[in-house]
């Protein structure tokens, strides 16, 4: 009976552990509006997360290698505002993302960057990225004046 008990103490004990929350950053702490970036290249693979939605893309780089991306995106319900959802951007699709790139330029798992706003092949253009974190105003965000 004893050993029960303790069982169950040990079970909510962990099941109750605090888990720590992501905080939202602010634009300035992990990309440089100083470093802007236009890919083109291919999804492989879209995560659909708060706080922020990750669009992974390969991009041939100068000497046509494959190189990965992960382009922050805005908030999941953000970008359906947008019009973008997660079928939007079936595995495969080929689009062209303009943004800015992290301040570290590390490229392991995958080079980062932050998309303010992406182009699908017949033309469509839609704002992805996150507005009011210290972003630049460079004309992305229809809702800049």
């Amino acid at each position: 009976m004893r050993l029960l008990q303790s069982y169950k103490l040990l079970f909510l004990s962990i099941v109750l552990l605090p888990v720590p929350a992501s905080a939202h950053h602010a634009f300035s702490a992990e990309f440089d509006a100083d470093a802007p970036v236009e890919l083109q290249g291919t999804v492989t693979r879209v995560q659909w997360i708060n706080p922020h939605a990750w669009i992974y893309i390969k991009v041939a780089d100068a000497a046509g290698s494959a190189v990965e991306w992960m382009v922050e995106g805005g908030t999941p319900n953000a970008l359906m505002r947008e019009g973008i959802n997660r079928r939007s951007l079936p595995i495969g699709t080929e689009i062209v993302v303009r943004g800015y790139q992290s301040k570290d330029r590390s490229c392991f798992p995958a080079c980062k960057a932050n998309g303010r706003d992406m182009t699908f092949p017949d033309g469509r253009k839609l704002f992805m990225g996150s507005s009011g974190t210290g972003a630049p105003s460079d004309g992305a965000d229809p809702t800049e004046n």
